[in-house]
């Protein structure tokens, strides 16, 4: 008995069959492990268009600051570094897309975007462009690496920026300023060298009572001028802030533990802006609470 050929799909079954969908941001892969389509200027700034169109829709998509806040947090906090985008500054002559203080997507939405941003930056690099889309591309991986305190995006992209692109096509007194600034705050705020922050300052000449005022705080250790700038400064400081933000509240919790027997509960909370349940959580307070008021120290009676 013959055997029946195996039935091959018609060409209208496969017609039906959806194509599998690519992720535009996924397309390319880095230029050091051998991509070469990203070191053609047209393909970059394609492809930079395409990062800023998802980043757009990442912050229309969470409707509100608040959302924003949390996925870049979420981000930072899963990321290994670890922190809408702020409006765009109409000081800056700069057209990079200045993240907002931020948006509610998933996750990888960010994580896509911020590997994509490796990818051009990379092709950037290896095709020598030293341009203003560069300077723009470098700007906008800055600002969102800040926010979601991913040092190992916004760090390189500050020193390349600065020590590479700048020397060539020198950017504009706003932009220098910007980014000069942020280099001193990561210097004070996340490696905690002072001395490297003042002689930045001091390098590239910045005049800037803010930057000088955080420096002042981080010196004398003095909270309360720590936070009459971190609500002076604008988002990405304020980020860059965050880094020492703990370091500067433990200085403070010492200070009630050398000069206070107890004190209220609210004046505690509104000195160190935090709640009792965060300071003990996340500062190991082992005070005790009394009603309304924290006892810090017990005299002891003689025996």
């Amino acid at each position: 008995m013959q055997r029946k050929a195996g039935r091959v799909p018609s060409s209208g079954h496969l017609s039906r069959l959806k194509p599998v969908e690519i992720d535009p941001l996924s397309e390319y892969g880095l230029p050091s492990k051998g991509e070469k389509r990203l070191l053609s200027a047209k393909t970059q700034e394609t492809y930079y268009a395409k990062i800023a169109e998802r980043y757009l829709a990442f912050c229309t998509s969470a409707g509100d600051r608040d959302e924003l806040q949390k996925q870049f947090a979420r981000l930072a906090i899963s990321s290994p570094s670890a922190s809408t985008p702020s409006p765009p500054s109409t000081a800056s002559s700069s057209s990079a897309p200045r993240p907002p203080i931020p948006s509610s997507n998933p996750e990888s939405d960010l994580s896509h975007i911020l590997s994509a941003l490796r990818k051009l930056r990379e092709g950037i690099v290896a095709s020598k462009r030293r341009d203003s889309f560069a300077t723009q591309v470098y700007l906008f991986a800055i600002r969102l690496g800040i926010l979601v305190s991913s040092y190992e995006t916004y760090h390189p992209a500050l020193l390349y920026l600065l020590r590479v692109i700048h020397p060539s096509h020198s950017l504009t007194s706003t932009e220098y300023h910007e980014v000069v600034s942020y280099l001193i705050l990561d210097a004070a705020c996340r490696r905690g060298d002072l001395a490297e922050a003042f002689a930045l300052r001091n390098g590239h000449k910045l005049k800037d009572g803010k930057v000088d005022g955080v420096l002042r705080a981080l010196v004398r250790d003095d909270w309360v001028l720590w936070r009459k700038m971190r609500r002076s400064v604008d988002g990405h400081r304020a980020k860059l802030m965050e880094f020492a933000e703990g370091q500067m509240r433990g200085h403070t919790l010492k200070a009630f533990g050398r000069s206070y027997l107890s004190v209220s509960l609210d004046y505690l909370e509104t000195a160190t802006f935090s709640t009792w349940q965060e300071l003990r959580e996340q500062h190991g307070v082992g005070w005790e609470l009394n009603g309304g008021r924290v006892v810090i120290r017990k005299i002891q009676g003689r025996s």
